[in-house]
């Protein structure tokens, strides 16, 4: 997930790119942020005098980078393809002091100015977070021309811009014979985008989310203070802005924990038709130390041809027998594994992992195996992002839904969601595995289930624009309230990762007992709620209590 950032199915790639509190006395934000279709932009906000009277003050700052006050309808898109709100202006920085200087100007507006910002990275937000209607959109990805450092110790890090693509750390890094610890399936995000979530991928069993693994960072708050801050300066902030939606300040740079870089990677998948012996496995193998280096595993239903299809990217290990397999009408679950190692290491390699394999309960002729580049294999998803864009298949409505769900409670979200709810394949895949809360630091603001283990759960459809079947936008929307009033029915105590909600009773219910603090940060370090309005959790002149 995620992304933070996931992904769906083409028949030949599997695609994973893997707001609360709306008014305090309202209860509602006024609908400004429109629900439209991909090809249809809001109108351009409309001039008043308090709007030109902006404009002027922001002309008059003096700046590295510049503003653009017209055509700037990409500012009013993102991935999810659902909202779309226009912005007054978009800032293009070159510097931390450009956005410093220009929240301080509508921080000093005060109450009376409705103007709020919004940080933008790769546009890879689902429902509008990363805009604001009327407002200032920032455009991280200006801030990025800063140049990567990468220190070499016994605990190598490297310092990199907000703004920043994970791709582009993966290069730079690997000349150093380094790499990140952690990953999000999808590495063409912004760093500050993923650690204002979480960053999730199938190392986080291992080494915990992308937020797990960051030394330090540089925020803007919402008063325009540059607070460098880490877990032993300025702890709280650096700890509320770690999955923090965005709501206390702007990451402009971060110190990304490295460790050393393997050249290849063992790539493997397996088919199982049973969730409990599937769930066992997944489960067995993040608690191993001796395991693999990446574990995720998804859903499949109904899928035609699925083994043949895998034959483009893996080997079966017994071809004859893989042939029969028939995946017809069935609801199968796939266990995906990854072993890193070097050149010189594939015969140890081969070994541990074979001792892995023989400890499963897969389907024998299933087994397909795969070896490929470290580079390769972490940027797998951009591969088929390329063939979809070339199909027009990538700018489509992604209503995706990200549930992380207690462990003691899999087995009954399974049997309900994929007996009764969804009964065929849902244009996209379903993401499926577990994760050590042990590997997670307790004190960021990232809200996860009240247990030891718990899975993520994504479902990652992509609507067929103007479609009013199975696979149109309403049906699946529909589809996800079926879900989550079934998991509110059940009581399963899911928390939703990459959060969406409308009503301050659900936002509370999400945050629990780290309502209270979420609060008090917001009102240390944007008082006047400046930041992130796409999240709908406070509006602007609205007292924080």
């Amino acid at each position: 997930m995620g992304s933070p950032m996931y992904g769906f199915h083409n028949q030949n790639n599997i695609l994973y790119l893997k707001l609360f509190f709306i008014l305090l006395f309202m209860g509602c934000i006024p609908d400004r942020t429109t629900n439209l279709p991909s090809n249809q932009l809001l109108a351009t906000p409309t001039s008043s005098p308090h709007s030109l009277n902006l404009t002027s003050a922001l002309e008059t700052l003096s700046l590295d980078g510049y503003f653009t006050f017209k055509n700037n309808h990409h500012a009013a898109k993102d991935f999810g393809n659902t909202f779309q709100s226009l912005p007054l202006a978009v800032l293009h920085p070159k510097s931390v002091s450009d956005i410093s200087s220009t929240i301080k100007l509508i921080f000093e507006l005060g109450s009376a100015s409705e103007i709020t910002v919004a940080a933008r990275g790769h546009g890879h937000s689902l429902q509008g977070q990363a805009q604001t209607h009327g407002g200032l959109v920032i455009n991280m990805e200006s801030l990025k021309a800063q140049q990567m450092q990468v220190h070499i110790g016994e605990q190598p890090y490297v310092d990199v811009s907000g703004g920043e693509l994970w791709i582009n750390i993966l290069h730079e890094t690997l000349k150093h014979g380094l790499s990140p610890k952690s990953w999000t399936d999808y590495l063409h995000l912004t760093v500050g985008g993923t650690l204002s979530y979480a960053g999730i991928s199938g190392q986080a069993f291992r080494h915990g989310p992308q937020i797990n693994n960051v030394y330090q960072l540089e925020v803007v708050t919402g008063q325009g203070e540059v607070i460098t801050c880490s877990e032993n300066n300025s702890p709280d902030l650096f700890y509320g802005v770690l999955g923090g939606l965005g709501q206390f300040g702007i990451i402009t740079q971060a110190r990304i924990s490295l460790e050393p870089a393997p050249k290849m990677v063992k790539w493997i998948r397996v088919l199982y038709s049973d969730f409990s012996s599937f769930s066992k496995d997944q489960e067995f193998l993040i608690s191993s130390e001796n395991s693999f280096d990446y574990i995720e595993g998804f859903v499949i239903i109904n899928r035609t041809g699925l083994l043949n299809n895998w034959r483009s990217s893996f080997n079966p290990k017994d071809p004859m027998q893989a042939s029969k397999f028939n995946s017809d009408g069935r609801t199968l679950y796939c266990l995906e594994m990854a072993k890193y190692f070097n050149p010189n290491e594939t015969d140890v390699m081969d070994q541990r992992t074979e001792s892995l394999l023989l400890l499963l309960h897969y389907i024998p002729s299933t087994l397909f195996l795969s070896e490929v580049s470290y580079v390769e294999f972490l940027d797998r998803v951009h591969l088929s992002e390329i063939k979809l864009r070339t199909k027009g298949l990538w700018e489509v409505p992604h209503p995706w839904m990200n549930l992380l769900i207690p462990k003691s409670k899999i087995h009954d979200f399974a049997d309900e969601i994929f007996g009764n709810i969804l009964t065929d394949n849902i244009n996209g895949p379903i993401l499926m595995y577990p994760v050590n809360k042990t590997k997670w630091h307790n004190n960021t603001s990232l809200v996860t289930p009240d247990e030891d283990v718990f899975y993520l759960v994504a479902f990652l459809s992509s609507a067929v624009p103007s479609s009013t079947g199975t696979d149109g936008l309403d049906q699946i929307l529909t589809q996800n309230r079926r879900i989550l009033e079934y998991c509110d029915r059940a009581q399963l105590g899911i928390k939703q990762y990459l959060p969406y909600y409308r009503t301050q009773q659900e936002w509370k219910a999400h945050f629990g007992p780290r309502w209270q603090s979420f609060i008090q940060r917001k009102s240390s370090y944007d008082p006047l709620a400046i930041l992130a309005p796409g999240q709908r959790i406070f509006q602007k002149a609205i007292p924080i209590l």
